[in-house]
């Protein structure tokens, strides 16, 4: 799979250990940055690996800030895409399965590199669901439209 990574330096040491764990894998793994942990703004990272997905670039983004939310809010605001704030692998798997979701983020301040891990794979492991979240998946994209 194809996946992006972007963050900010809240975000960058665990985008680093989950860039290390994707490899590990055997996804494909772009970065679009922060390369250090200095201090720098998350909104341009974020728009360009969400852009990357919704362009298929990429398959899936992973994105991380200090909490995980500016990151998600950015990220929203590409049309095409549907990011999530994963507190764990159960919430990551819901928003795959009824969201379609196709970018989670997460917390460099509150998440352990082996609870990001959990996160990550289940993201990207849980098939999307049809039925009724498909038709409520329409919906979305409809609004986007607006």
């Amino acid at each position: 799979m194809r996946i992006v990574l972007g963050a900010d330096h809240g975000g960058f040491a665990l985008k680093e250990h989950v860039k290390e764990t994707l490899k590990a894998g055997g996804h494909s793994v772009s970065d679009v940055g922060t390369s250090s942990a200095e201090s720098t703004d998350y909104p341009q990272f974020a728009h360009d690996a969400a852009q990357m997905v919704a362009d298929g670039d990429a398959d899936m983004a992973v994105l991380a800030c200090g909490s995980g939310n500016g990151v998600a809010i950015v990220a929203n605001k590409v049309p095409g895409i549907r990011a999530v704030n994963a507190h764990d692998a159960d919430e990551a798997a819901l928003s795959r399965r009824h969201n379609h979701a196709n970018v989670v983020t997460l917390s460099g301040a509150r998440l352990e590199p082996a609870e990001a891990d959990h996160i990550v794979a289940a993201f990207l492991a849980t098939e999307t669901e049809g039925g009724r979240h498909e038709r409520r998946v329409g919906q979305i994209v409809a609004l986007e439209s607006e």
